[in-house]
């Protein structure tokens, strides 16, 4: 253990032991005439939160702090001149030779003229009993050296009697709480707390963000007045959400200690006033603030747009989205698009190869820079039916965006108003209209014009129409809004709409947490569900049931849900029970504990109720556990009650993390008329509906487009007569998941700045063959992605940086197929989910620099995840053995 840690365990013991004894103590103070000389050591260190062999950098500076009176007055104000001198750096440079280090190894950092004479100019600081007033210089000084300055007078400020208060330093405004002892205090200071000018960003959804655990305590001991000594220790813990062990870890420490306070000084000067006194010894005084401006590091070798476009021409297409390098591309020119100006981003999209258009406009809405998205207005003309492709990417990249901005949202909003549009175009753009003024508002911005005059949109042209198809569009749109002042308007249309609107908004409401499931919106779930003023689709029943079961469920609800199972279809009553049998087996449902009473009356519990004949069922289960995140699947299959068909199925995967959860996909394949065509009848009191197949997908949230894949007989044997095998993409391309900035001013007047960046390469495709003759359907939903994540924490001081990186790579792909023959009874179907394995890489690097060194390490590791079919439940096992048997044969 070093001398300096061994010191503050020795302070830590110390306060311990005299924390019982509570008091107040001496108002603090200097003496005139007395020049005071401390020592001042700072410490930082910046490592891995996990245990690398690859070690973390460290930098240590020592000088001598002179501090002597120069002016009082008799209400305890003390204007104090603090000057740094004899500064010597040093870096710990422990790393092996085989770690790929460049550079000079030795220790101390040398320091330059410029920082140099900064470092020694003094400040002056008005002290109020212990407290900052105020900081004042000559106005000189670059913003890192200043920062220093204010980080050891920060070490000056403190109060001589217990209590809670607010303070300014270089943390910014912060809560703090003292514990006064007999020449002790212990200063605790909230970080969480704090608030400072703004800087940086982060993701609306937090799942996606950082974790930040920050602790501060400072230690002081006293004599009468006099500070003998301070020790001040500080660690930021800051890692991604979702992954945890690529962390970084902050640790700061000063110390500041008395050695003399017997040598003379200057005199007191003899004026009335603290101004009277600045402006003897300063010709022109400045203020400086107690809080440290936001620095951003400039890069000085990262790649700019201008360079890029010189050789476009002469780059070779080759692309693949799914592909984790194009992902680490997608990285790059995000950067790059941030610092480029308009018209470099504007040739780059009229001068791209045709194959690499879609790309760069996900990564100019990615980067989401005025420059950027007014380069994407003047390229994009949403009249021309020619870049329909193009417009789509652009809506999708837009609504997919981690941290939409309302210039986003104004473009969109531009773009779409008042134009003859592609029908494919105006349907994707109305519900990326909700989607963006959802996220504004999850961000506190709901206020923004933008925002309403995007809702009012929807809403009007909602009112206005009597189009089923369009209806659905605009609920769709409120449904990945998610506000909840629409509930009013879902409700109406889940009660009054038709059965596709209807059950279009139940499901819109499924989406909305407990929070915001009133006692209103469960009676009129009762309604639909037991059908109180007319006949509903089964869908729509079966979702408004699952709404009353999903959130904080009465018992009465319950028992009545149970009830109707004597009374209902076959299977529905199956599928229903089956929900039911799931929220028993999970131990978070919250229908579990009010179910299991509800059980244990022998009249509901027994055969009658519980063992229904049927093929429909629901599913969830783990998929994967790790330290920080929980992933779930689920399935649910929905048959008609003739003919044994699947009327729905819908399979979903669940993230959650810390507290945090998000729905990272569903998709939901739907089909509904296919009885007429195999000669089956409808049941009896059920009305005829319209052949139809589609596929409805939610991705990270947000509600797509749905698509058709046949509506009507006719369209159903075009389709099989002239299909040409090929699949419908259903998203291709690269979304920015993880965009966060932070800057952390430690107290010791360095900066930390954490930067998360994320991004997903995705290629999702759907294909669905129907053979009639031999009466079987197989549909295939192809997925596959490559993921890129960079966690990046820097450090910088006038005369030293140093960065830690963590990067994180993973291909993925997975299959979900099912196969259906119709012309056995029962009608067969196999459902296969199949993970591909999964290739994922993991990079450290650590990088240091000063004006005589520059030091790069870098570490990785790599593996494989073997692949595998999930056994999704027993009944499907059973029957895909059937199924791929005769296959076979």
């Amino acid at each position: 253990m070093n001398s300096q840690a061994a010191s503050g365990h020795i302070w830590l013991i110390f306060f311990f032991f005299t924390s019982s004894a509570k008091g107040n103590l001496e108002t603090p103070s200097f003496q005139p005439g007395i020049l005071y000389q401390y020592r001042y050591s700072l410490e930082v260190q910046l490592d891995y939160v996990s245990r690398l062999s690859l070690q973390g950098s460290r930098m240590r500076a020592e000088a001598l702090v002179q501090v002597h009176l120069l002016w009082r007055n008799l209400a305890g104000e003390q204007l104090l001149q603090i000057q740094i001198q004899d500064l010597k750096v040093h870096h710990d440079s422990k790393h092996e030779k085989s770690q790929n280090v460049t550079g000079d190894p030795s220790t101390e950092v040398v320091l330059g003229k410029e920082d140099t004479a900064e470092l020694q100019l003094p400040v002056f600081l008005h002290w109020n009993n212990g407290k900052v007033e105020g900081i004042y210089g000559d106005g000189g000084g670059r913003p890192q050296t200043l920062n220093l300055k204010q980080g050891l007078i920060s070490l000056l400020q403190f109060q001589p009697h217990s209590g809670t208060a607010t303070e300014e330093d270089v943390s910014g405004s912060c809560q703090v709480t003292y514990v006064v002892s007999k020449d002790s205090v212990v200063k605790t200071k909230d970080l969480h707390s704090c608030t400072r000018p703004k800087f940086g960003f982060t993701s609306v959804n937090k799942i996606f963000g950082v974790l930040w655990q920050p602790t501060s305590k400072s230690f002081y001991s006293v004599r009468g007045s006099l500070i003998q000594s301070v020790l001040s220790e500080e660690s930021h813990e800051v890692s991604p959400t979702l992954k945890s062990s690529i962390g970084t870890k902050i640790v700061s420490r000063q110390q500041l200690e008395l050695v003399s306070s017997s040598m003379p000084g200057p005199a007191e000067t003899p004026v009335q006033s603290l101004q009277e006194a600045l402006a003897g010894i300063l010709e022109k005084h400045q203020p400086i603030s107690t809080i440290s401006p936001p620095f951003k590091r400039t890069c000085m070798q990262c790649p700019s747009l201008k360079t890029y476009l010189r050789t476009l021409g002469n780059r070779r297409v080759k692309m693949d989205v799914s592909k984790v390098s194009t992902t680490w591309q997608f990285h790059r020119f995000i950067q790059m698009l941030r610092d480029a100006k308009k018209r470099d981003v504007l040739q780059l999209l009229r001068k791209a190869p045709e194959k690499m258009v879609t790309f760069f406009i996900d990564a100019a809405v990615a980067a989401q820079s005025t420059a950027s998205l007014a380069a994407l207005s003047e390229f994009l003309d949403f009249s021309n039916k020619g870049q329909v492709p193009l417009l789509e990417q652009f809506l999708y990249a837009a609504a997919f965006s981690p941290r939409p901005s309302k210039e986003l949202l104004r473009l969109v909003l531009d773009k779409l108003n008042g134009k003859e549009l592609d029908p494919a175009i105006w349907e994707t753009g109305i519900i990326v209209i909700g989607t963006l003024a959802g996220k504004l508002c999850r961000m506190k911005l709901c206020g923004l014009q933008e925002v309403g005059l995007g809702m009012e949109t929807v809403l009007r042209r909602l009112r206005d129409t009597k189009e089923n198809s369009e209806i659905i569009i605009y609920l769709l749109s409120l449904q990945n809004a998610l506000l909840p002042e629409t509930i009013p308007t879902l409700l109406h249309y889940a009660e009054e709409g038709s059965s596709g609107v209807s059950g279009t908004a139940v499901s819109a409401l499924q989406r909305f947490s407990s929070q915001h499931i009133t006692g209103e919106v469960k009676k009129a779930m009762r309604r639909i569900f037991h059908q109180k003023n007319r006949n509903y689709e089964k869908t729509s029943r079966l979702a408004a049931a699952e709404i009353l079961l999903d959130n904080e469920p009465l018992p009465m609800d319950l028992t009545n849900i149970l009830l109707a199972t004597r009374e209902l279809e076959a299977e529905m009553s199956k599928f229903l029970l089956s929900k039911i049998q799931t929220s028993l087996h999970s131990h978070h449902h919250p229908a579990r504990k009010a179910m299991k009473e509800i059980l244990k009356d022998p009249q509901i519990n027994n055969y009658n109720y519980l063992s229904k004949t049927g093929s429909s069922s629901s599913f969830s289960g783990p998929l994967a556990v790790t330290d920080d995140m929980l992933s779930t699947f689920s399935l649910e299959l929905l048959f008609t009650e003739s003919g044994g068909l699947l009327r729905k199925s819908v399979s979903g995967f669940m993230l959650q993390s810390h507290g945090h959860q998000l729905q990272a996909a569903q998709v939901s394949v739907e089909a509904q008329g296919l009885e007429s065509v195999l000669g089956e009848s409808n049941t009896e009191g059920e009305e005829e509906q319209e052949l139809m197949a589609g596929m409805s997908a939610i991705f990270f949230e947000v509600q797509l487009r749905p698509i058709v894949f046949f509506q009507g007989y006719t369209d159903l044997m075009a389709k099989v007569l002239l299909s040409s095998g090929e699949p419908t993409n259903v998203v291709k391309g690269n979304v920015l998941l993880m965009d966060h900035e932070q800057a952390i001013p430690l107290q010791s007047g360095l900066q930390s700045v954490v930067k998360l960046q994320g991004a997903l390469g995705l290629d999702i495709s759907a294909n669905i063959d129907m053979n009639l003759w031999e009466q079987e359907s197989r549909t295939s939903i192809k997925t596959r992605g490559g993921l890129a994540i960079d966690f990046t924490a820097e450090i910088d001081a006038p005369f030293f940086q140093a960065s830690v990186k963590s990067q994180m790579e993973a291909e993925a792909s997975v299959n979900f197929d099912t196969a259906v023959r119709f012309s056995g009874n029962p009608v067969l179907m196999c459902l296969q989910l199949r993970e591909e394995q999964l290739p994922y890489r993991e990079i450290f690097t650590i990088s240091e620099s000063s004006l005589n060194q520059s030091i790069t390490v870098r570490k990785g590791r790599r593996g494989i995840i073997a692949g595998r079919e999930l056994s999704l439940h027993r009944a499907n096992s059973e029957m895909c053995k059937i199924l791929l048997t005769e296959t076979k044969e």
